[in-house]
């Protein structure tokens, strides 16, 4: 896990560890809105046993009742403001603007949970053949657009199956691009980590209730969409392009 490279990567990505994950399964592609929409319409930010404590404050205290920028289209669908524009939802796209918590409400809903940060970067990178991790999803190629949604280029998330070519090891797909996918882990330093170039950077951040999203969404430069890279904010966030993966528990 993690990375040696210091000609890219930034501290916290530093240094490469080995980590004994168990079993566990994951999805194959980020939860769509048209999924995120089913637990909206089954009452989900109304039932407090899917939400933990701290979620369940935010949810009392916001009103938030749907991811950020959804407005009813008065036929029972959803559109979506976006950049000062109301368009129609593609019920197909990777759900995003969701917080932690409703990440969490929505995995526990949904019977699974969110996959911890190891989970997710085995899924991205590891290559059980060869018996080592990739640079990226795909392999060691850098990223083009048959590979992932980057770079601006859609204003938005595609379609969940747009990027096969993307796909890891797994057969996980659209790990990097559409949108950064939240994980259960807190932010703080890989064993073995040294600061660098100066400790605000990362370090400061480390500890309190900040939580890892790993990944990269639509609105990211390639340069910087690597399966090493981490994300992190507090867990009220919504502004970022940020989604859910789902993951569970296997034996």
């Amino acid at each position: 896990m993690g990375t040696d490279d210091r000609t890219a990567a930034y501290d916290n990505e530093r240094p490469a560890h080995r980590v004994d994950v168990p079993t566990f399964a994951i999805d194959r592609f980020p939860a769509t809105a048209r999924r995120f929409a089913v637990f909206v319409a089954a009452g989900g930010y109304d039932r407090p046993e899917y939400w933990t404590e701290a979620g369940w404050v935010w949810r009392q205290e916001t009103g938030h009742a749907t991811p950020q920028g959804w407005l009813p289209d008065g036929s029972g669908g959803w559109l979506v403001r976006r950049f000062d524009h109301v368009l129609p939802l593609d019920p197909r796209e990777p759900v995003q603007h969701i917080c932690h918590h409703e990440a969490e409400a929505f995995a526990r809903w949904a019977g699974g949970r969110l996959p911890t940060e190891a989970e997710w970067e085995k899924a991205a990178t590891w290559d059980p053949e060869a018996a080592r991790s990739r640079t990226y999803p795909w392999g060691e190629t850098s990223p083009g657009p048959a590979h992932a949604n980057l770079d601006h280029g859609a204003w938005g998330p595609a379609p969940v199956g747009s990027y096969p070519a993307g796909a890891s090891a797994y057969g996980v797909e659209q790990l990097l691009g559409d949108v950064y996918e939240w994980t259960s882990s807190p932010f703080t330093g890989c064993p073995g980590y040294t600061t660098f170039p100066y400790p605000e950077y990362s370090e400061v951040f480390f500890g309190g209730d900040y939580r890892v999203l790993r990944g990269a969404s639509w609105a990211t430069s390639r340069w910087v969409a690597r399966a090493t890279f981490r994300n992190w904010d507090h867990p009220q966030r919504r502004q970022l392009f940020s989604g859910v993966r789902l993951a569970w528990d296997v034996g």
